[in-house]
């Protein structure tokens, strides 16, 4: 039998690697709301490392995931009761290297686990047991599945209402989740249709099975839907908002579904939002028996843990594309390192990824940090 380690009471413990876990690390905190990602957060270059209480596991993270509503966050606008200093960053993949009692009965320290919870931004984070995912390594990829393919999967399946044949449209195709919505898409044998803003991102469009990639920047999206697709498109996912959210309204079929899972053209913004016609889309949505949902993951919880099984599964298989973005081609080279979080969010913004972005955090194994 294995021995139970508790560590939940002490004040000092030892990793799996026999490297002292330091008194204290860094972190990204807001400080400031703001929109602007570098106004409102701060590098904390001391911040206490937490202790893990009896249910909960102390990971050391080794990748974090950047999502554009990390500005959302930053600028208050999920909760406003909430008031700065707070911890920023909303997923990770690491290794366990502390943990309470309870939490003992299903993890070890040194096990490779991933997490959604506010806080990632960190080079240790306490995580619940209960939310924790247990991973077979430490792999980059596998972050992309937590909030980014979760989405695609969730409200595909549950919104989508995909079928053999159906045209599907998918905004910032080339993005972190608009990879997986092309994805499941094909696998539904739907026909895709991807935007994009160039023609490397295309490229990897097609890779993936998109069968029409439209290139926002050289081709004009709203003549190549009304030429190629006359009769419209069956389902968009959609996650620009503004000018595209009303291109993708105007482009539905009869019936047809735009699901709206973000609108990161306004997030920006002071308000948060892109002005869009919204004084037409009663007399739109009727004329066409069209319809307009939302999707927010936090919605979805009850069905998390059935989609992330199964998307595991699929990127173990060899069925599903995991594209990773660490910033290789970007001015100052691979993001590495918390500092490097505020570049990664703002390559996010100038439209330079192509599949999901995600930050390194390296820890030197044989010494405190």
């Amino acid at each position: 039998p294995r021995p139970i380690l508790d560590m939940s009471y002490s004040r000092h413990f030892l990793d799996f690697q026999g490297s002292s876990i330091p008194s204290s690390m860094k972190k990204l905190v807001v400080t400031k709301l703001s929109q602007n990602f570098r106004e409102a957060v701060t590098l904390r270059q001391d911040s206490p490392v937490p202790l893990p209480g009896h249910g909960d596991l102390l990971v050391r993270n080794r990748f974090v995931g950047i999502n554009a509503s990390d500005i959302n966050y930053s600028a208050g606008r999920y909760d406003a009761s909430v008031k700065p200093p707070f911890d920023i960053g909303f997923e990770g993949v690491g290794d366990v290297v502390a943990l309470g009692l309870s939490a003992s009965a299903d993890y070890t320290v040194g096990q490779a686990v991933a997490y959604v919870k506010a806080g990632s931004f960190a080079e240790y984070t306490v995580v619940p047991a209960k939310q924790a995912v247990p991973l077979p390594s430490v792999k980059p990829e596998f972050l992309t599945l937590m909030v980014s393919g979760a989405t695609a999967y969730i409200s595909l399946k549950e919104l989508g209402e995909l079928s053999e044949g159906k045209k599907v449209l998918v905004t910032a195709a080339a993005g972190g989740t608009g990879q997986f919505a092309v994805q499941l898409a094909k696998k539904a044998k739907c026909h895709v249709i991807g935007t994009c803003s160039s023609d490397e991102k295309g490229g990897f469009l097609k890779s993936i099975g998109c069968d029409r990639t439209i290139n926002y920047k050289t081709e004009n999206v709203e003549s190549v839907l009304r030429k190629d697709y006359p009769e419209g498109v069956d389902v968009v996912y959609e996650s620009v908002g503004g000018k595209m959210f009303d291109l993708a309204l105007n482009s539905l079929a009869t019936k047809g579904r735009l699901i709206v899972i973000g609108f990161i053209a306004g997030y920006q913004n002071p308000t948060g939002l892109q002005p869009i016609k919204a004084e037409l889309l009663p007399a739109k949505l009727l004329k066409k028996s069209a319809s307009i949902r939302g999707f927010f993951l936090n919605h979805y919880l009850s069905e998390y843990k059935m989609a992330l099984k199964h998307l595991l599964e699929m990127y173990e298989r060899g069925d599903l594309v995991c594209e990773v973005d660490f910033g290789d081609t970007s001015l100052e080279g691979k993001f590495t390192g918390l500092e490097s979080v505020f570049r990664a969010v703002d390559y996010m913004y100038m439209g330079k990824n192509i599949g999901k972005i995600v930050v390194e955090l390296p820890h030197s194994v044989n010494s405190k940090l």
